[in-house]
């Protein structure tokens, strides 16, 4: 079995330098056992993955089902061209490392966040400058 989290690089999706990836089943895991992916796809091609940062994979999961990932969208290619993915891609692109989750993470603790950005990737203080 792969390791789930890597260590820094460029996500797949957004291009973004990032300090932590996680690994994104191209063809979800949780379709493997299905007759019609055994018939479709070979043993290499359901274990392909593809580094991604936190945020690109969690809006992905949040966006699209298993089965719309499996028979539509197992390539990085045809993420992209998905209208939301393509959209948050092109947001977050331009933000650097850990903005949203430290907004998230400020959502759930009622807390401001910690780190030198605010959400839209202004410093703080020189929002809207």
């Amino acid at each position: 079995m792969s390791k789930r989290f890597e260590n820094e690089g460029v996500c797949g999706l957004c291009g973004r330098f990032v300090e932590r990836r996680t690994r994104h089943h191209l063809i979800p895991r949780t379709r493997h056992g299905n007759k019609r992916v055994k018939r479709s796809y070979d043993r290499e091609t359901l274990n392909q993955t593809v580094p991604l940062c936190p945020a690109c994979h969690r809006q992905i999961h949040r966006t699209l089902t298993e089965k719309e990932l499996e028979r539509d969208l197992n390539t990085v290619e045809a993420l992209l061209k998905h209208p939301e993915i393509s959209r948050f891609v092109n947001w977050i692109e331009k933000k650097p490392h850990g903005v949203v989750d430290e907004e998230q993470r400020a959502r759930r603790t009622g807390q401001p966040p910690t780190g030198s950005w605010n959400a839209c990737g202004d410093s703080l203080g020189q929002a809207g400058v």
